[in-house]
């Protein structure tokens, strides 16, 4: 259940970082202006609609499990599922925010001709480089 949710709460985030999966055989090839119109219709024909459906049939799914405070039946007292069941429209509602940054995106892009700034996010620590300025700072107190 716990795994659900972050793979829920993670599209929005994926979103954000232009990591989902993209044809990107022809994509690539585009100019930016052209990329941009194409997923400006794919976001309003495709996207929109299908995040509204998750969103919409995921209300009714958590409302229902709510209303009876649904239970696993995999033990004899199981865990309760409503709560899980509610990241389901809460996950659409944040993808739905997300995307329609990215439409923002969209249109800032076909009025500059060139893909806005996204802000970098935090890489991985280099272990020894770490070390080594953790193990400067020992020795300049010391001193």
């Amino acid at each position: 259940m716990m795994y659900g949710t972050m793979f829920m709460m993670a599209g929005a985030y994926t979103l954000s970082k232009n990591g989902h999966v993209r044809g990107d055989i022809l994509y690539g090839f585009l100019q930016p202006r052209t990329q941009a119109i194409f997923d400006l219709v794919l976001y309003i024909v495709f996207f929109i609609p299908g995040v509204f459906a998750l969103a919409y049939a995921g209300y009714g799914y958590a409302a229902d499990s709510w209303r009876i405070l649904e239970h696993s039946s995999i033990t004899a007292d199981g865990p309760p599922l409503y709560p899980f069941k509610t990241i389901i429209p809460l996950a659409g509602v944040f993808l739905f925010l997300q995307g329609l940054v990215e439409i923002f995106r969209c249109v800032v892009c076909i009025q500059e001709g060139q893909w806005p700034t996204r802000e970098q996010d935090v890489e991985e620590v280099d272990i020894d480089a770490l070390k080594a300025m953790v193990g400067k700072d020992k020795e300049s107190i010391r001193a």
